[in-house]
């Protein structure tokens, strides 16, 4: 039988084995993010389930902007843990919009306003549908002025934009 590859809607679907509680270790790959974010050696971390994501993605209103940290940050705090593996969180981020581009493809509506999520620091998100150029388009749409830092976009004073 073939192997038939996964729509961006099917890898959007929740994994039984999330969300997983962790005991935080240097070897993880998303410890030294995870670090930065405030947690320690030690300190209670989970791995979420890509609807948590996607529920934070959404609550996001039109003018506003948010950041993985600050995605990861709320599900922390949601779980009553120190940390959220950023690793998994940007993947499911990552699945979250090109599930969503997929969709309106189709001619359907996820309403995931995926643009407003930022990588830390303000950057916009390479891995978007469209790349860089659309990202850019589509906060712009919404009043965001963009800067070039490098070789690297990111939002002006994304800061003040940031959701509460």
């Amino acid at each position: 039988m073939p192997y038939k590859k996964k729509s961006w809607q099917d890898k959007l679907a929740d994994k039984k084995c999330f969300p997983k509680v962790l005991k935080l270790e240097k070897r993880f790959p998303c410890y030294n993010a995870v670090h930065k974010m405030g947690a320690e050696v030690g300190d209670e971390v989970v791995l979420v389930n890509p609807s948590e994501v996607v529920e934070v993605m959404k609550n996001v209103p039109k003018g506003k902007l948010i950041t993985i940290v600050e995605i990861c940050k709320k599900i922390a705090e949601q779980h009553g843990v120190k940390g959220c593996c950023s690793l998994t969180t940007g993947i499911f981020i990552t699945i979250a919009a090109n599930a969503a581009d997929e969709a309106a493809r189709e001619g359907k509506k996820l309403n995931i306003p995926y643009w407003r999520t930022l990588k830390a620091g303000g950057f916009l998100n390479e891995k978007y549908p469209g790349g860089l150029e659309a990202h850019r388009r589509l906060l712009e749409k919404e009043d965001h002025k963009i800067l070039q830092k490098g070789k690297r976009f990111a939002v002006r004073d994304f800061e003040r934009y940031l959701v509460a």
